[in-house]
Parts: C-alpha cells; sequence; structure tokens
C-alpha cells in the first residue's frame, strides 16, 4: 500500500512540477491512445466481417467486367479504404501535436525562468535551475508521449494498406 501511495505522490509531484501544460499533454496522450486502441480493435473485431460481406458481394455478382461492374469494384474496395483508414490522420496530428506542446511548455517554464532572475537577479543559479528544470519536463513529456504512438500508428496504417490489397486482389476483374 506504501509503495502505491509513493507512486501516486512521485506522478503528483511531477504533474505539479510541469504545470498546467503536462495536463493538456496527458490528456491529449489519452485520447490518442482511445482512438488507437479503438483502430486494432476494429482491424481484429469489425473489419473481417465487412471484407468478408464485400467478398460475399463481389462474389455473388454475375458480371465482373462491365463498366458498371467496374464502378462497383471501385466503390467496394474504396469503402473498405475509408474504413480501414478512419482516424488515422488525426492520430497522426497528435502525435505531431504532442512535441509542439511539449516546446509550449518549455517557453513557459522559461518565462518563469525570466521572472525569478527579475526578482533576485542574475546571480541566483538555484532559483533559476528550478525554472529550467520546470521547462524540460513538458518537452521531454510531449516527446515521449508522440514517441508512445509512432509504432501503433505505421502498424495500423501498414494493416489498412494490406487490408486494402488483399480486397482489390480478391476483387478480380474477367
Amino acid at each position: 500500500m506504501q509503495a502505491l501511495l509513493d507512486t501516486f505522490t512521485s506522478v503528483r509531484e511531477f504533474f505539479e512540477t510541469g504545470g498546467w501544460v503536462l495536463w493538456v499533454i496527458f490528456f491529449t496522450t489519452v485520447f490518442m491512445w482511445t482512438l488507437i486502441i479503438e483502430r486494432i480493435w476494429f482491424f481484429r473485431a469489425e473489419l473481417p466481417a465487412t471484407v468478408r460481406d464485400v467478398f460475399r458481394e463481389w462474389d455473388g455478382r454475375d458480371d465482373h467486367s462491365s463498366w458498371h461492374a467496374r464502378r462497383i469494384r471501385e466503390q467496394l474496395v474504396s469503402q473498405v479504404s475509408l474504413d480501414s483508414n478512419r482516424g488515422l490522420m488525426i492520430i497522426k496530428a497528435f502525435m505531431a501535436m504532442l512535441p509542439l506542446m511539449g516546446l509550449m511548455g518549455t517557453v513557459w517554464g522559461m518565462i518563469t525562468v525570466f521572472e525569478v532572475m527579475s526578482y533576485t537577479g542574475t546571480g541566483n543559479a538555484r532559483a533559476m535551475a528550478g525554472g529550467v528544470y520546470k521547462a524540460t519536463l513538458p518537452t521531454m513529456a510531449g516527446l515521449v508521449a508522440a514517441l508512445s504512438g509512432l509504432y501503433p500508428s505505421n502498424f495500423l496504417e501498414r494493416k489498412a494498406a494490406t487490408v486494402v490489397g488483399r480486397v482489390e486482389g480478391h476483387l478480380h476483374q474477367y
């Protein structure tokens, strides 16, 4: 129980030291990971049924070579592509925003350093060190949060491209 309390205290102190920007980074990261988990769920639970329905619809057609059949094929492939890629650009946007939020925290922390310097003068290195430390925490947090979404985002993009390619390959034209 004491270890859990110590962990909670450490996390609370980390967020207090980093300031309000760390909370923005935290909630953005939680939202990004919610989208990632939703996409993983979609690929594992929902997309196979959608692909089976598309295959069934195409295989049930008698005509596979007319102009009309080619347009239906394009529509079916486009629908699978749209479903597969939904939300991936938002995840990438969050990954791009998180380091920028960290830089915003750096600027905020450096403003604190300059405030300390204006009150205490430039000779108080200990007072300035706290502000510099406060300035580096959001930068680190923003970069780590963005990097945490890099591999899952690339995995989801490759998965979407693979599924779309598989659907295109199955929906052959005669």
